[in-house]
């Protein structure tokens, strides 16, 4: 038996023999002299063709699966079609009289390195998407035939070197019993289908060239911890925990319509974080009370151009309209750093991260500013709306902003538009200097919500994606701990409530200390929900606070996961 330490991307146990998977690589060689005309319809008729392909497996997905699974496809069908791709082919075709294959690869390869230079790691997994439609094309002008390896006709674990969503999807979970991919992370798209159909998949280097065909695995998919021939007391083990793990969703089930209260009555908000207005049925299926952010920059992000007035307006209100009343926290535009627009010329800086990012690009361009805004007050009328600023740094930038706002009330008033005049108004917790300053933020806005990913890195000083230093980036530094602390203490010295978005958010060692903080609101992914909810109604609020004090006299960030570790164990 061998044991090997994978990273968790869906949980779950799984238990079965092996199918290796390995993407047939395309040899494409640059070949000059063709006919730029004859090579050109050779990639429509390829791309087309790669259409029909895609949409078929769309329909299918609608049909048998449901709209969130199915909208993924529709994404590969916009990138099939998106103008940038066809007109880049074009182009080298034309310029170097080559063949398709040569161009196509040339420009995916263009695209592919933009997101994978990104920080932000859902952007960063789409480069897969460009991979898994390039593939397709490339197939399709070679004239191979799809490939059909993944049907089954016993269940199996699938180990692969590159999964794509289009193998993904088609996969029956009944026979697929688990996966084990070598790259991608938890935001991929193979990733999200895996968890909506309840596959278990971990991510583990050189998988393929460590199993064969027919050996037999267990991995899990909540600690990422992989058995190559397993021995019989493995085998029973791991058989055990799959009908703990049955048994506890049943349970999880049970706690929706429950209140998120911990057992000596301190009440948390629990809410789903969301890129799009489709994100909000997860939200309502796992029993979110709220939308805790709502990551507007993908409004703006696979177009051509910035979304009008109109587009955001309906977009905002879909998603209130959904909420049926609960709180829906929308972030304005937070472009920059990582996330780049095709379409809008911003120029290269040596460290983006600490530039024209944010409420930085929004002030230093009013004008399309206040296009979204005007979207967000026109929509208030049709729920709960809070607008939430992004990486406030400075008072002045608050102050700006907040007029910006005022000015576009003003707009609406004179053309006689309703909107909610009492909207709340808050700002995102990211920076050192905003915690440094919390106490004087806390008096200008409604409330507070902490984005633990930025607030990490910029305080210790780290760029998680460099792996020189990525082991450096943690949650559980005692500065970032004593920031947050303070952030909380100065919302609630000054009346508003506080919450928090990051990733950091749904730690199972982490939240004990955001109930001893006394966070009024929580928001994750929507899968972590029940799991939370039932973590935060066994806890003591008492309890925790004690044990953010024992805490924050620790010295490291390996001291405190070791101490909370062992606390998590013993409320398990």
């Amino acid at each position: 038996m061998t044991r090997i330490q994978g990273i968790s991307i869906s949980s779950g146990i799984a238990i079965g023999k092996a199918i290796v998977k390995r993407v047939i690589k395309h040899d494409i060689q640059f070949i000059q002299g063709k006919n730029t005309n004859e090579e050109k319809k050779r990639f429509h008729k390829a791309r087309s063709k790669a259409i029909e392909e895609v949409t078929k497996i769309y329909d299918e997905m609608l049909k048998i699966k449901g709209e969130k699974e199915a909208e993924i496809f529709a994404a590969h069908i916009t990138m099939l079609e998106d103008i940038e791709l066809i007109e880049g082919v074009e182009a080298v075709i034309d310029e170097q009289s080559c063949n398709a294959e040569w161009a196509l690869q040339h420009i995916s390869n263009h695209f592919i390195a933009i997101f994978e230079s990104m920080e932000d790691e859902y952007m960063k997994e789409r480069a897969l998407d460009i991979k898994d439609i390039t593939s397709r094309i490339q197939r399709l002008l070679s004239g191979s035939q799809a490939l059909s390896i993944l049907e089954l006709s016993e269940p199996a674990i699938i180990i692969a070197d590159d999964l794509t969503p289009s193998d993904t999807a088609q996969m029956n979970p009944e026979l697929v019993i688990g996966i084990i991919n070598e790259i991608g992370g938890p935001t991929s798209h193979a990733a999200i289908i895996a968890r909506m159909m309840g596959i278990p998949l971990v991510v583990a280097q050189e998988m393929t060239s460590l199993v064969k065909n027919g050996q037999m695995i267990v991995f899990d998919g909540d600690t990422g911890v992989i058995y190559t021939e397993p021995t019989e007391q493995c085998l029973k083990e791991y058989k055990e925990k799959q009908l703990k793990l049955a048994g506890r969703k049943l349970t999880l089930e049970k706690l929706k319509g429950t209140k998120s209260i911990t057992k000596d009555g301190f009440k948390v908000e629990l809410a789903g974080n969301i890129g799009n207005p489709k994100d909000v049925k997860m939200v309502l299926e796992q029993d979110g009370e709220a939308v805790g952010l709502f990551r507007t920059e993908f409004l703006y992000m696979s177009r051509d151009d910035f979304p009008n007035e109109e587009e955001q307006f309906m977009a905002y209100k879909e998603v209130l309209e959904k909420m049926d009343g609960r709180p829906v926290v929308i972030r304005t535009l937070d472009i920059g750093g990582d996330k780049e627009l095709s379409y809008l010329d911003i120029p290269k800086e040596m460290n983006p991260f600490l530039g024209c990012r944010a409420i930085r690009f929004c002030l230093s361009k009013p004008d399309l500013w206040k296009v979204q805004i005007k979207a967000l007050l026109r929509a208030s009328v049709y729920g709960e709306l809070r607008i939430m600023l992004p990486m406030i740094t400075v008072m002045e930038e608050l102050i700006k902003a907040k007029e910006i706002i005022e000015e576009v009330k003003v707009d609406l008033r004179n053309e006689s538009i309703a909107f909610n005049e009492s909207v709340s108004v808050g700002m995102m917790m990211e920076t050192p200097a905003a915690a440094v300053m919390a106490d004087m933020f806390a008096k200008e806005v409604d409330f507070f919500s902490i984005g633990t990913n930025d607030l990490i890195q910029y305080t210790i000083a780290v760029d998680r994606m460099n792996n020189e230093v990525a082991h450096l980036y943690s949650p559980y530094h005692p500065v970032v701990l004593t920031l947050i602390k303070k952030i909380v203490e100065s919302a609630h010295g000054a009346g508003i409530w506080v919450g928090m978005c990051g990733e950091a958010a749904a730690d199972k060692k982490l939240v004990p200390l955001w109930i001893g903080m006394g966070l009024d609101e929580l928001s994750m992914s929507a899968p972590s929900i029940l799991e939370t909810r039932a973590q935060i109604q066994n806890l003591s609020k008492k309890e925790a606070t004690k044990l953010v004090n024992d805490v924050l006299l620790l010295k490291t960030a390996e001291m405190i996961e070791k101490r909370l570790e062992e606390s998590y164990k013993c409320l398990r």
